[in-house]
């Protein structure tokens, strides 16, 4: 019996044939368009009785509010594929810019839409919700209508959104074609080859450090040369940001993506001083590292690096197979939506020039399937991103059959997944090591997320923090945001590197996304909040899987206060929760100190 080989090359064409010259793809946005006129319509024309009555155009105006959400996310979903897969195709920045023409539009008639809830009474909306169908999603309701009340006039909010295509957005997809245009020198086998940042970045998992420490000087030269239009573009998107917080009313940068992400500045806090208090054992690791490699004192470029100097190599079917293979000992459900994305070709994973760095998971609502991108070069690190994008997926497939409404899902949830599904693969890995050498390399490869998570995340955090406070004064040179980001590092890596990347807030997409402020403490956030249901999910055993899929099915439709306490019994606005889940992660880091002594 031969066994199955995977593409690592996805297949769009069962979306839209022909790619970014797609004439379905046309059909598609013109369709679209013609759901949000529609939406708009209704809701510009919908004069609320404020009484029972309402029931039944509420329930009309939310199917046309489901469909063009379905069909704008699909459309996303499809331009943000074309544009990874090839940063050189210009057309697929060409549709971009029509997509967001058209969330623009869908943004402005959600505004009227939001503005009509605002404007029923307290009593009848209680009514309102007593109906089934109605009841199901009233949350998401009710949390649309607290928030527009928090909100500027419907035509306020709706000029923001239609500025925001030629302002704030284009100042985000301008980001995006710079980084296209950026190639970093680096010298292979006698030869200069010119890579992309996602090849580029690759290298900083190389055994050697010579080569690491050659390409962070190109990687450096390569963003510094860019550095003053990625300030530029930084400062503007900021801008308009705080613009549009400074005309609402909200004083606090944190209040945005706290309410994205359905939860309490309480909680973040607790969740930040659990870690800082905790450091001192990732110091150590840090400098055990150091020791192992070699050198005094790591440097940025040393944090991925492996330890020993053997590159061991996993091939993409094989880090596929032990995928799928671990997501088994945990439930079959799993381990069967990890076979049809590999079977199905969902995945992009070719390691080739042209495509952009980084990964992602993206869903088709309409087609219900995922689509995942990555470069895959063939290591530990890789199979562990496969994973975690793998992770994304299953979190969509796993609320099949949930209202659309209910499935808009916040970031730091969503996160909550994908490190899961890494979880059970990096410690499948370390306990099948052949030998301690090898159980020592692979806890590494482990602990290293979590030094990224710990502190490479709250270097992002405290950086963006920084930032946003010296931007209410004015724009922000790009030297001085070198500054800020090198006061950052140096706080959040506790002083424990030889050198740092001042440059990181050039280099990382992140900053510069528009739709999420604050694209960094969710990951944290998700990363210890999966240690916990994962400590509960060994505890249990295989049957977890349900339980696992019914708190998933929940994380769209609730606090995630609400959702611990529901599913986990805890409270995430005390030290304990975080304790334990940060202790799981020091507990890797004494088995590797022991291991290396």
């Amino acid at each position: 019996m031969t066994s199955t080989t995977y593409s690592d090359v996805w297949n769009l064409d069962v979306f839209f044939e022909g790619g970014s010259h797609s004439p379905e793809f046309t059909d598609h946005l013109n369709h679209t368009a013609t759901l949000i006129e529609v939406f708009q319509t209704k809701a510009s024309n919908w004069i609320p009785l404020n009484s029972p009555e309402d029931r039944k155009f509420l329930k009309e105006i939310l199917e046309d509010f489901e469909q063009a959400a379905k069909k704008l996310r699909q459309a996303g979903a499809f331009v943000s594929c074309l544009q990874a897969q090839n940063t050189e195709d210009k057309q697929a920045y060409t549709l971009d810019s029509k997509v967001t023409s058209l969330s623009a539009a869908f943004q402005s008639a959600l505004s009227t839409f939001d503005s009509l809830l605002t404007s029923i009474s307290d009593d009848v909306w209680t009514q309102l919700l007593e109906d089934e169908q109605l009841k199901v999603l009233s949350f998401v309701l009710t949390e649309r209508r607290t928030r527009a009340k928090d909100k500027l006039s419907k035509d306020e909010e709706a000029l923001i959104s239609a500025l925001g295509v030629d302002g704030y957005h284009s100042w985000g997809q301008l980001y995006d074609l710079i980084v296209g245009t950026i190639k970093v020198s680096s010298r292979e086998d006698g030869e200069e080859k010119l890579l992309s940042v996602g090849q580029a970045f690759n290298k900083f998992s190389s055994p050697d450090r010579s080569v690491r420490e050659a390409i962070f000087k190109n990687w450096e030269k390569a963003w510094g040369e860019q550095a003053d239009f990625l300030a530029k573009t930084l400062n503007h998107l900021s801008g308009f940001r705080l613009s549009v917080y400074e005309k609402r009313g909200w004083e606090d940068v944190l209040k945005e993506p706290l309410s994205i992400n359905r939860m309490e500045k309480e909680t973040l806090e607790t969740m930040w001083s659990v870690i800082s208090e905790n450091k001192q054992k990732l110091v150590t690791y840090l400098e055990r590292k150091a020791e192992l490699l070699g050198i005094d004192k790591l440097s940025w470029y040393d944090l991925d690096a492996p330890i020993g100097k053997s590159e061991s190599k996993v091939s993409y079917q094989v880090g596929a197979k032990f995928i799928e293979q671990n997501f088994a000992l945990f439930g079959e459900k799993m381990a069967s939506f990890a076979r049809t994305a590999f079977e199905e070709q969902w995945i992009e994973g070719e390691d080739r020039p042209g495509k952009a760095p980084g990964g992602f998971c993206t869903f088709f609502p309409e087609s219900d399937q995922s689509r995942i991108f990555m470069t895959y070069s063939g290591t530990p690190s890789n199979v562990s991103t496969l994973a975690h994008e793998l992770g994304h997926g299953f979190h969509t497939f796993a609320m099949k059959g949930v209202h659309h409404l209910n499935r808009n899902y916040a970031m730091n949830v969503a996160e909550t997944a994908s490190t899961f599904a890494e979880m059970i693969v990096a410690d499948a890995a370390v306990k099948n090591a052949k030998n301690e050498e090898e159980k020592l390399v692979l806890l590494d490869d482990k602990i290293q997320r979590t030094v990224a998570l710990l502190m490479n995340i709250h270097a992002r955090f405290l950086f963006e923090t920084s930032f946003y406070e010296e931007r209410k004064q004015g724009p922000v040179t790009a030297d001085r945001l070198n500054e800020l980001m090198l006061n950052a590092q140096k706080e959040a890596y506790c002083e424990a590197l030889q050198e740092y990347h001042p440059l990181f807030w050039a280099s990382k997409l992140h900053f510069f996304i528009t739709g999420v402020p604050f694209y960094n403490f969710p990951y944290t956030f998700g990363y210890l909040f999966s240690l916990g249901i994962y400590a509960q999910a060994l505890e249990e055993g295989k049957g977890y899987e349900e339980k696992y899929i019914a708190l998933l099915r929940d994380t769209a439709s609730m606090s995630v206060e609400d959702l611990a306490q529901k599913h986990l019994q805890v409270d995430l606005t005390k030290k304990d929760f975080w304790e334990k889940a940060v202790q799981i992660c020091l507990d890797d880091i004494d088995e590797f100190l022991e291991l290396s002594n």
